[in-house]
C-alpha cells in the first residue's frame, strides 16, 4: 500500500505524527491511515496496514520515515530538556491548506501588526527591519537572524509592549524553530512548529515550547499559543490557492520577505512536489 506521493522530500525524511504517547491510536500521513503505539518498554512503533515503517520517539513526539530511507538525521533541537527550560507541548491544530503555506507564514514577521493586533504587532509599528538570511552549509538549513520587531505582548508572560529578538530556523520544509527575548536576560525561548502532512492541503500543526517562564502556568502557556495559531488559521485557509507556487512571478516578494524568498528558492532547489501549485 503506497503513500499518495513520491516526493522524496516527504518519503525519505522523518515526518511528525503526533504527541508520543504510549496508548495505541491512528492518525493521517500523506494521504494514509497508519497506527502508532509504544510498547511496554517505551519502543516506539508504527504500521502502515501490516507494513511495519520506522519510527522514534523524539521531542515528546513521533517521527517517522515513510520510505524507511531517511536522508538525514532527524534536526536536532538541543533547548528541549535543557536545565531550567519549560517544555511545553501546545496541541496539534488542523489547518486545511499545504504546509510549504504555514512555514511561509510562521517566518513572516510583517503581518504581525495586522493580523497579531495588541498581541506581536500594533499599527503604526509595522516596518520590518532588514535582517539577515542564511543557509548554513553543514546542515543545509535556513537561518534568519538580526531580526527585530516591536511588540505589545510577545508572550504569556509579558503584559507590556518591548522590542522584541527574534532568530528563525527551518530545518526541514515542514519544521520550522523561532527563537525570540525571553524573561530571562541573555536567553531565548524557543517554539517549534512541526507540520503533519495529512495530505497535500491539510496538515496537523503541532507547536511546541521550550521556553524561561516561572509566572504562566502551562494552560496559560498553551493559550497563548493557541490564540495566535487560531488567528493565523483563517488567513491561510482562505489563500486563492491551497498549494504554494514556486514560480517567483506567481507571487510577488516585498523586502520584508526576505526569508519567504530563501525559502522558496530552498525548495525549488531540493525539487519539492508535494503541496506545490506547478505554473500557469
Amino acid at each position: 500500500m503506497p503513500f499518495a506521493t513520491d516526493d522524496p522530500n516527504m518519503l525519505d525524511d522523518w515526518l511528525v505524527a503526533g504527541s508520543a504517547t504510549p496508548e495505541p491510536r491512528t492518525t493521517r500521513l500523506l494521504g494514509e491511515t497508519v497506527r502508532l503505539w509504544s510498547d511496554a518498554d517505551g519502543t516506539p512503533q508504527c504500521r502502515l496496514g501490516e507494513r511495519p515503517l520506522a519510527v522514534q520517539s523524539r521531542y515528546g513526539h513521533f517521527w517517522v520515515c515513510p520510505s524507511g530511507r531517511p536522508a538525514r538525521p532527524l534536526f536536532d533541537f538541543p533547548e528541549y530538556g535543557e536545565p531550567g527550560r519549560r517544555a511545553i507541548d501546545c496541541g496539534g491544530i488542523g489547518v486545511a491548506v499545504s504546509g510549504l503555506r504555514v512555514i511561509e507564514n510562521f517566518l513572516d514577521m510583517a503581518h504581525f501588526p495586522f493580523v497579531h493586533a495588541d498581541y506581536l504587532g500594533k499599527v503604526p509599528h509595522t516596518e520590518v527591519a532588514q535582517y539577515q538570511v542564511n543557509i548554513e552549509p553543514a546542515t543545509g538549513e535556513i537561518w534568519a537572524t538580526d531580526c527585530r520587531f516591536w511588540q505589545p505582548r510577545a508572550s504569556a508572560a509579558h503584559d507590556s509592549g518591548s522590542e522584541v529578538f527574534y532568530k528563525y530556523r527551518v530545518m526541514q520544509p515542514f519544521s520550522a524553530m523561532l527563537y525570540k527575548s525571553s524573561s530571562r536576560a541573555g536567553e531565548l525561548d524557543a517554539i517549534g512548529i512541526f507540520l503533519q502532512p495529512v495530505d497535500e492541503e491539510r496538515v496537523i500543526a503541532h507547536t511546541l515550547l521550550a521556553c524561561y517562564d516561572d509566572v504562566s502556568t502551562d494552560a496559560e502557556l498553551i493559550a497563548f499559543q493557541q490564540t495566535i495559531f487560531g488567528q493565523d488559521k483563517p488567513i491561510l485557509e482562505n489563500h486563492a490557492f491551497k498549494r504554494m507556487p514556486l514560480e517567483g512571478r506567481a507571487e510577488t516578494p516585498t523586502r520584508g520577505d526576505t526569508s519567504s524568498v530563501t525559502y522558496r528558492r530552498w525548495l525549488r532547489e531540493r525539487g519539492m512536489r508535494f503541496g506545490t501549485r506547478a505554473a500557469a
